[in-house]
């Protein structure tokens, strides 16, 4: 026998029974025949969707005292020493398990339902409604006494949806939302010869099963995460995201992984309520590790500036490639604005050519224009230019605001002598700064004391690890980078 938080589950021969407790949860209510009757009935028909040749049909029991028989689902028994779960205990090398589960799921996903009905639950405002659901729903069970980190994942979570309306609405556009799984974890995946079988979707409610596919692929690698396999999970995400063609930014594999903890850390309150041992502890651990994926979702605007020569472009490159963000240059897109191949000298002396004032404001509008786009869909920016014009970084702050979006600005500073020999062996690039520029621009260069100071005339790890320590201030407890696989073409 083994028990959930909604049913219980007994074992006999080649057979399995799963009867629902009649409880009222608030979020389903079994508490009559009926209703867990209709409750069996939908799960076998939702699971054969995944996995026919396991859910066999519906049956009966009945006691001495009964007044009328009890539905149950019945179930080939799988075995137990094939289950994802205890694979991932095991050690077990797992990445054909995990590409073939991404392949079924991402399979299941191209031919799933879709229609109107749950385009709509793939919304921004569907999604904030299912968080504050679970908001008010862990108070609740928490009897007034706000649990730690409960109080940050709500001001995240919030955060993350105000600015991001694009990038849900790109998502019902790409028919991404889908009627899926639901509530997919490791301990109801087995790992069989002929292909992997789905157990166990979320049948009490059709609006938490219609659901965007990177949020169902992130219930799994949640799971994986707290069976102590980050790297899995990670590597399950990627695969799910080749398999379904899926461009979706990090920031929703993130917000997605994040939310589907949250989601368990509240059942964990249930079952501790239900007096489940370990139960407590576990939300807490789930709570924790909702917070650190919200914080690594954090969409961030992270401005790189100074004069020529002091290394903004270089700390600029590293910093977006540590972080896996996408970097734009305003040494390319003024010269792309210009109709010229970044690499080609437009040099002239300051002040002239494409570097006059009216040159400079359009490149500095088209690279916040981009980096607005950017921002809304998801994405976060590392800006490289030199922002010694108040009125851009003011301009810099109004795009962050409007984003929802978090701002840090970098100011990359060396000694004058270190700057100059820079400039002097400087082979032809994007930048077309000579010495003379740099002295013209350090004359009229006005104060910015909101910037982080970053020295770059030493090793460029420690210049990165500095932006870092200002970009990431939790430090070495963030979540993995995720990175989207590499799409080459047919």
């Amino acid at each position: 026998m083994c028990e959930t938080h909604t049913a219980v589950v007994f074992f006999a021969g080649d057979r399995a029974y799963k009867v629902k407790k009649p409880m009222d949860l608030g979020f389903l209510d079994y508490t009559t025949r009926a209703a867990r009757q209709d409750a069996c009935d939908r799960e076998v028909a939702l699971n054969r969707r995944f996995a026919p040749d396991v859910y066999l049909g519906l049956g009966e029991f009945s006691g001495p005292d009964a007044e009328a028989p009890e539905p149950l689902v019945v179930m080939r028994r799988m075995p137990a020493d094939r289950r994802l779960s205890r694979l991932v205990r095991g050690g077990a090398v797992l990445d054909d398990v995990l590409r073939a589960v991404a392949r079924h799921l991402a399979a299941w996903h191209a031919d799933a339902s879709r229609g109107p009905d749950v385009d709509e639950q793939g919304t921004r405002d569907a999604l904030s409604s299912r968080w504050e659901a679970s908001f008010a729903q862990v108070h609740a069970l928490a009897d007034g006494s706000v649990p730690e980190g409960v109080t940050e994942t709500e001001q995240l979570v919030r955060r993350y949806l105000a600015g991001r309306e694009r990038l849900f609405a790109s998502r019902v556009e790409q028919g991404r939302v889908v009627d899926g799984h639901g509530d997919l974890l490791a301990e109801d995946i087995f790992c069989l010869d002929d292909g992997p079988r789905v157990l166990d979707c979320l049948e009490f409610d059709d609006r938490l099963r219609y659901v965007d596919g990177l949020d169902d692929a992130a219930f799994l690698a949640m799971d994986l995460e707290q069976l102590g396999a980050p790297e899995a999970a990670a590597y399950f995400l990627a695969q799910y995201s080749e398999y379904s063609g899926d461009p979706a930014p990090a920031s929703l594999w993130h917000h997605y992984v994040a939310y589907r903890a949250f989601v368990r850390a509240k059942v964990s309150l249930i079952q501790a309520r239900q007096g489940a041992p370990g139960a407590e502890a576990a939300s807490r651990r789930l709570v924790s590790t909702t917070l650190r994926h919200l914080r690594t979702s954090a969409v961030g605007l992270t401005v790189v500036g100074g004069l020529p020569g002091r290394g903004k472009s270089t700390l600029s490159g590293a910093l977006a490639d540590r972080l896996g963000v996408t970097l734009l240059s305003s040494d390319r897109v003024r010269k792309e604005l210009a109709g010229i191949p970044s690499e080609q000298s437009a040099a002239a002396v300051y002040g002239e050519g494409l570097y006059t004032p009216e040159w400079t404001a359009r490149t500095y509008a088209t690279l916040l224009d981009r980096a607005a786009a950017l921002l809304s869909s998801g994405e976060s920016v590392v800006l490289d230019a030199t922002w010694s014009d108040p009125a851009q970084r003011e301009a810099a702050q109004r795009v962050a605001e409007r984003t929802s979006a978090d701002l840090v600005a970098l100011r990359c500073h060396v000694p004058d002598d270190v700057s100059a020999a820079r400039l002097s062996t400087r082979a032809s690039g994007p930048s077309d700064a000579g010495l003379d520029i740099a002295t013209a621009m350090a004359a009229r260069e006005p104060a910015w004391p909101e910037a982080v100071a970053v020295d770059t005339s030493g090793p460029l790890e420690s210049a990165v690890a500095r932006a870092l320590t200002a970009v990431r201030p939790w430090g070495t407890g963030q979540a993995p980078v995720f990175r989207r696989p590499s799409m080459e073409p047919d």
